[in-house]
């Protein structure tokens, strides 16, 4: 069992992971792209994962989004073996994942996007389909107001956001459908001051209502204020849990290089 996230209070808890690994490895014809990575998270925590280009990182992260499969080890959430074997089976478990090109269809309007694949219908038999986009419009609003993302309309096109407000869109709706954990890849690399600033804003609000946020990032600033703890990748292998309160940068750069083995 695991000690709640130092943010939550001074008491301490005990939480199941929401998610853990043990053994998990990822082989690409005899190349070890992954070595037995254990890993775990708890509802209303933030892990940032750390590592140079090749570490692991993404291989580890597009097998929790069910993107790709594990060649060996095992995944539970709640404490139950589970397997993905596509995206919608890491979303049924409550698993959604940002990437860092968001995703987004430029030429739709904000309620779109957010619907996508989800749509809310009057009627829906055979060819005949009519969007019920008042429901859809509304919900949105909702969404993006508890979520706190600030845009012009919902009916506006996401080409003509910013980069801040297109980033908050893809958090909106990945948070916005029962998600317990939501995979961000470097959710603030395009991003400006201000806008990177109110992106934390959003993350730190997630964990709030006790959803888990796993952050892929390359920010040290960004790890060291935002998360809990930070595991660092190298070759292929995690080579440290950090609690982030507990270290500094030299610390995880000395992991990152090999410095510290």
């Amino acid at each position: 069992m695991l000690q709640a996230p130092s943010h939550k209070s001074a008491k301490v808890v005990r939480l199941t992971p929401l998610l853990s690994t043990s053994g998990i490895s990822k082989n690409y014809d005899g190349v070890h792209a992954l070595q037995d990575a254990n890993f775990h998270i708890a509802p209303g925590e933030i892990v940032a994962i750390m590592g140079d280009n090749g570490a692991g990182k993404s291989t580890f992260v597009k097998i929790l989004s069910g993107a790709h499969p594990a060649s060996a080890g095992s995944v539970e959430v709640d404490g139950l073996v589970t397997s993905f074997k596509s995206p919608n089976d890491a979303r049924r478990a409550g698993i959604e994942t940002v990437y860092q090109d968001l995703s987004l269809a430029e030429d739709l309007d904000v309620l779109s996007n957010l619907f996508l694949g989800r749509e809310e219908f009057h009627v829906r038999f055979g060819g005949l389909s009519i969007l019920n986009r008042r429901k859809m419009a509304a919900r949105a609003a909702d969404l993006l107001g508890e979520i706190g993302v600030n845009v012009p309309g919902v009916h506006d096109l996401v080409s003509g956001l910013s980069g801040g407000q297109r980033q908050g869109v893809a958090i909106a709706r990945a948070a916005g459908w029962g998600s317990r954990l939501i995979i961000m890849d470097e959710p603030t690399a395009a991003l400006g001051l201000q806008e990177t600033a109110h992106v934390h804003d959003i993350i730190r609000g997630l964990r709030d209502r006790g959803v888990a946020v796993l952050l892929v990032s390359h920010n040290m600033k960004q790890v060291l204020e935002l998360s809990d703890r930070v595991y660092v990748f190298r070759r292929g292998r995690i080579v440290c849990n950090l609690t982030t309160n507990k270290t500094g940068a030299d610390e995880i750069i000395g992991f990152i290089t090999g410095a510290r083995d």
